[in-house]
C-alpha cells in the first residue's frame, strides 16, 4: 500500500484535516508539498486533471483510488480498509 498526499504545507484547512486524519490512526503516508514541487504540481494539474488540493492517491493490491479536496467519507473508506490489512497482517 502507498498513500500519497499532494497538498501545500501551509494555508490549507483541508489538507492539514487530511493529515490529521491519517496521523491520528497512524496510517503512513508520503506528502509532497506542490508550492515547492513544480513537477508535482504538473502532476496533478496536468496528468491527473485536478485543480483542488490536497490530492490523494491510495494505491494497493494493483488498484489505484484518488480524490481531491478534503473527502472524510473517503478517508474513512482508506483508514477502514488499512485497519482490517493490519489486522489480517498481525
Amino acid at each position: 500500500m502507498t498513500l500519497t498526499i499532494y497538498a501545500k504545507a501551509v494555508g490549507c484547512f483541508g489538507c492539514a484535516k487530511t493529515r490529521q486524519k491519517f496521523t491520528d490512526v497512524g496510517i503512513a503516508f508520503t506528502e509532497v508539498d506542490v508550492t515547492a514541487n513544480p513537477g508535482a504540481f504538473e502532476y496533478i494539474t496536468e496528468e491527473l486533471g485536478y485543480s483542488q488540493v490536497p490530492v490523494v492517491v491510495y494505491d494497493t493490491d494493483d488498484s489505484e483510488d484518488r480524490w481531491s479536496g478534503l473527502n472524510p467519507a473517503r478517508i474513512a473508506r482508506v483508514i477502514g480498509i488499512e485497519t482490517v490489512r493490519e489486522g489480517a497482517l498481525a
